[in-house]
């Protein structure tokens, strides 16, 4: 037993000499240093952070249509300027007049709605697609199975290509419903009273709407050409380094 002691004290003294005192200490991986932090700093994480941004836009800017009837029955009733323009008070609508714009607001709203409608389920659905790419990167999902990027891509090339079509809907319902005599009747109506701002033509949020929707397909494409990109470096590589966990 004291040979065993004298060897262990040997063993102790030889490491204390391996490492001086003196040495400076190896450095802590910091928050940022992890792979999931990583994955959210590079070029794919940007990307599905963007996307999901210009989706919930795109929700938004759509929900303003779909939510305000129009005219002087929609958006808010605080007693400023948008109650008496967009709020609750039929100020100078009285009677039959006032009973008319009523009718021809629900109408108009009733066409807006389904363009609306569709903006705000695509929007769902690709920020539900961005989410899901989001939480298969912090989970290492390629980096575990590399057939993942190629699905990635495919999804991404569609819904790149699938909002062309879906805008130039969009847009040719929108036109369809301010084309229409509902929309023309509402406009003289509103503009005989002296209101302006009841034109049947496209709103701010209508044109937000489109401009997000094509922010996200560039958005989309350049994930789906990030996605291959990745899954060629992947199939490359003889081993998977620690240092190519963010892909």
């Amino acid at each position: 037993m004291a040979e065993g002691g004298q060897a262990r004290s040997w063993a102790r003294e030889a490491g204390s000499r391996a490492a001086p005192s003196d040495a400076p200490p190896a450095p802590r991986a910091g928050l940022l240093d992890g792979p999931r932090c990583r994955y959210l700093c590079s070029a794919r994480g940007c990307c599905r952070l963007l996307q999901g941004l210009l989706c919930v836009l795109l929700v938004a800017c759509s929900s303003v249509s779909y939510g305000s009837p129009g005219g002087y029955t929609g958006l808010f009733s605080l007693g400023s300027q948008h109650y008496y323009h967009y709020g609750g008070a039929y100020s100078g609508l009285s009677g039959a007049d006032g009973e008319t714009a009523q009718r021809l607001d629900a109408q108009f709203h009733r066409l807006q709605r389904p363009p609306a409608q569709a903006a705000m389920a695509v929007g769902g659905a690709l920020l539900a697609l961005a989410c899901l790419a989001l939480a298969a990167g912090l989970l290492r999902l390629p980096w575990r199975c590399p057939a993942w990027l190629l699905a990635e891509a495919c999804l991404d090339a569609v819904a790149a290509l699938g909002l062309l079509p879906g805008l130039y809907f969009y847009y040719d319902r929108l036109g369809s419903a301010y084309a229409s005599p509902v929309c023309q009747e509402r406009e003289r109506l509103y503009r005989s009273k002296g209101y302006a701002g009841f034109s049947c033509s496209v709103h701010g949020a209508e044109v937000a709407a489109g401009v997000f929707a094509g922010a996200a397909a560039i958005a989309y494409s350049l994930s789906a050409a990030l996605a291959v990109r990745a899954f060629r470096t992947l199939r490359r590589l003889p081993a998977k380094p620690a240092g190519l966990a963010q892909l």
